[in-house]
């Protein structure tokens, strides 16, 4: 098949290429390279340097004619979405809708999408939590996915685009971006390797779902045959600390670094984790790397990256 990975330049995407790569089909990747780097890229993969947003996106996909799309291109910033809602607004609600609406128009019927299975849930009645608990975001970020899925269900209704919505818990792993908020593993590998401190947000107990995204990307092409509208969780159901997360970076790492803490960051959730038995019943699908493995791997590549220019 013909694919567009949009973000394939970015962490998560550019696993989801390998995957589909290797699985023998065609890939193309669109990134504005705002947070990716052509480092990540598949030597396979086709690269079109562009914004899901701009006009020339119709020409793209007319040269292409894709059979499916996976999206993951997005502000991914939790914060950043608080600080300017209309611009995640307009990159992830608008630029997503433009994507459908290409699909649309040059007959695309298979669109996967890469949601969030945290900040869409909110502070969660029960841990972890299943596909079908109540939607409550707490964030723009978590508004403009839920946005998207709900868009998605409109287009799969109306025009019989199949959709597949991947909620994703706290991904980690290689060529994950330590100069953001979507990356705490990162931002630790970082600055732990080159002697920065790294700080713990309060008192370091609130809890997340990490996952691996090798794990992850084995979604890509579980998902492509799937018709339909379709939602499943992606995670452990495990929930881990920031403080156990830090203390094993640290040891790791040469356990050179003192654990400071500073203030607690206004509305954080304390809370995440999320079922994934949907998807273990309905593809088979499991986490196959803890996070143990997944966190020696990590660190690995953080420090191969220091003596390589060319890592991936």
């Amino acid at each position: 098949m013909k694919i567009l990975v949009t973000g394939g330049a970015g962490f998560i995407g550019s696993h989801f290429a390998d995957h589909l790569i290797k699985a023998g089909h065609s890939v193309v990747v669109i990134d504005n390279l705002s947070s990716g780097t052509t480092l990540n890229l598949p030597p396979e993969a086709e690269f079109i340097e562009i914004d899901i947003r701009h006009d020339k996106l119709d020409e793209v996909f007319r040269k292409h004619q894709f059979d499916a799309i996976y999206h993951l291109a997005a502000q991914m910033d939790v914060r950043y979405s608080v600080k300017y809602p209309l611009e995640d607004l307009d990159i992830n609600i608008g630029g997503s809708v433009r994507l459908l609406e290409l699909c649309r128009k040059f007959g695309v019927k298979k669109f996967v999408f890469a949601s969030t299975g945290g900040a869409i849930y909110g502070e969660q009645d029960v841990f972890p939590a299943p596909e079908s608990h109540p939607m409550r975001p707490i964030s723009p970020y978590g508004v403009s996915k839920l946005s998207v899925e709900r868009y998605m269900y409109f287009y799969h209704n109306e025009y019989q685009i199949n959709g597949t919505v991947l909620r994703f818990a706290n991904v980690f792993g290689p060529r994950q971006n330590p100069h953001g908020e979507a990356g705490v593993v990162a931002i630790f590998c970082s600055r732990l390797l080159s002697g920065e401190q790294a700080f713990v947000n309060g008192d370091g107990l609130q809890t997340r779902d990490y996952v691996f995204v090798r794990d992850v990307a084995r979604m890509a092409v579980m998902a492509l045959p799937l018709e339909g509208f379709q939602t499943f969780n992606i995670g452990t159901g495990i929930e881990t600390d920031v403080v156990t997360l830090f203390d094993r970076l640290n040891e790791l790492t040469g356990g050179k670094m003192k654990r400071l803490h500073k203030d607690a960051l206004a509305g954080e959730q304390r809370r995440s984790s999320i079922d994934s038995s949907y998807a273990t019943t309905t593809l088979g699908w499991k986490p196959e790397v803890n996070l143990v493995e997944g966190l020696d791997q990590t660190v690995d590549f953080f420090k191969r990256r220091l003596v390589d220019k060319n890592w991936r």
